[in-house]
């Protein structure tokens, strides 16, 4: 069985050497591992924790290394970021273990001649009491604070202002609390003895949740609950699902979004949830069957194309593809993407939103949300689509105190990932 240090490089090479996404990385590899609980949350910090400290541990290695990063392999630089970051941020962890359990890594990856080198960066580092030189430049030292990308920073920056772009970038780089919705349909409170509540919640039947195994929970199992961030949970609020309504979910799974409609319907009603891929649409079926939500009908849809046969809907939530960089809390590796691969989205975003509003019936509510902080995909999306339809309106999201009818959201706002809402009505 592998160490919980040894997972975490291998994970850390397959995130940023193949591509792939950190959440189902880890929830995969370690059910997988028969690691004991402690040795998985051991292996989880440390990879989550290099993953989203990367662009610093970089820095620091380059400031303190005798040879040039380019030419390390790549199981070197991520044994060598991964025992920088447990010198830096792991207080629990001695010193001692910390550079002698790295050095170990070497070996363990077959890259025992890199063992003195990564040794010396170690004692070089501590030797200088930690220190991180100054970069000398006002945004690169940003970069190095804040482990994203100039672009990025720069870009967020200059649209949203300082305050917003110190606050997400900060929170970015903060501790994530598991939040869960309480399924009122069938579990109130006091059935879930492990709930927390959340100071100052926007939202009702919101908690946070403290459990290392929370698929392994009776609760969970019986349908008493799904995991779900406060972002969507606020987003449904703004959506005001009423019972017996028709809603639309055209972007749905993995369903999250969807469950909690139906819970706030009181399964009373019929909610459409669309997903372009089978296996997805699989997963909404079975999350609403263990919820016991039956007012729910997935099906395979593509957003992009109309349906004569769609029934007019109450309301539509249109929760559309994005390039998810208000999640990178949650999924660091988001933020070290290009910008420029996220170019084509805004068109996809407004074929998916100007298609869903042709199923809304007059008088009806349209949500328009998505998972990032940029505004090519957000308010310049809502603009474009308002200018192309006049039937359309924004309503002002008074219950947030907002005489406006879209808002960009960061922890800033409440404990939640960033994301943005827009409220259209259909007037005629």
């Amino acid at each position: 069985m592998e160490s919980a240090r040894t997972l975490a490089v291998r994970l850390l090479l397959r995130t940023f050497s193949e591509g792939g996404y950190s959440n189902i990385l880890v929830d995969k590899s370690l059910k997988e591992s028969g690691m004991s609980e402690q040795d998985k949350r051991l292996c989880a910090l440390l990879y989550y924790g290099t993953a989203e400290r990367l662009l610093t541990l970089e820095y620091i290695a380059g400031a303190y290394s005798s040879r040039p990063l380019e030419k390390l392999d790549n199981s070197v630089k991520y044994i060598l970021y991964m025992g920088l970051y447990q010198l830096l941020y792991c207080e629990k962890i001695p010193e001692r273990a910390s550079v002698n359990e790295t050095v170990k890594l070497c070996g363990i990856f077959r890259k025992k001649s890199a063992s003195g080198f990564v040794n010396a960066v170690l004692r070089e580092f501590l030797r200088k009491g930690k220190t991180i030189p100054p970069a000398g430049d006002i945004w690169k030292d940003r970069q190095v604070k804040y482990s994203a990308p100039m672009d990025l920073i720069q870009r967020v920056w200059e649209e949203q202002g300082e305050a917003f772009a110190r606050a997400f970038f900060e929170s970015s780089l903060q501790k994530t609390s598991v939040t869960i919705r309480l399924n009122t349909i069938r579990a109130r409170p006091e059935d879930i003895p492990e709930l927390q509540e959340i100071p100052e919640s926007p939202v009702k039947n919101a908690y946070y949740l403290n459990v290392a195994d929370i698929s392994g929970m009776e609760a969970f199992q019986k349908g008493y609950f799904h995991v779900q961030d406060l972002s969507p949970q606020i987003c449904c609020e703004i959506l005001n699902p009423q019972k017996g309504e028709t809603i639309l979910d055209v972007c749905s799974a993995p369903g999250g979004k969807t469950f909690t409609i139906a819970e706030m319907m009181e399964n009373q009603g019929h909610v459409y949830a669309f997903d372009l891929h089978p296996n997805r649409v699989r997963l909404i079926q079975q999350g609403a069957e263990r919820l016991g939500l039956n007012c729910i009908h997935a099906e395979v849809q593509n957003a992009k194309q109309f349906r004569e046969d769609m029934p007019v809907a109450d309301r539509i939530l249109c929760d559309v593809p994005c390039s998810g960089l208000g999640v990178i809390r949650r999924k660091p590796e988001i933020k070290y993407k290009s910008l420029d691969t996220f170019a084509d989205l805004p068109e996809i975003q407004y074929e998916i939103l100007e298609n869903s509003a042709k199923y809304l019936k007059k008088g009806g509510i349209l949500v328009y949300a998505t998972c990032t902080i940029l505004k090519a995909e957000n308010e310049n999306v809502i603009e474009r689509f308002l200018k192309s339809h006049p039937e359309f309106s924004l309503v002002p999201l008074v219950e947030l105190k907002k005489s406006e009818g879209y808002k960009t959201f960061t922890a800033e706002d409440a404990d939640c990932d960033g994301f943005f809402v827009a409220r259209l009505r259909k007037e005629g």
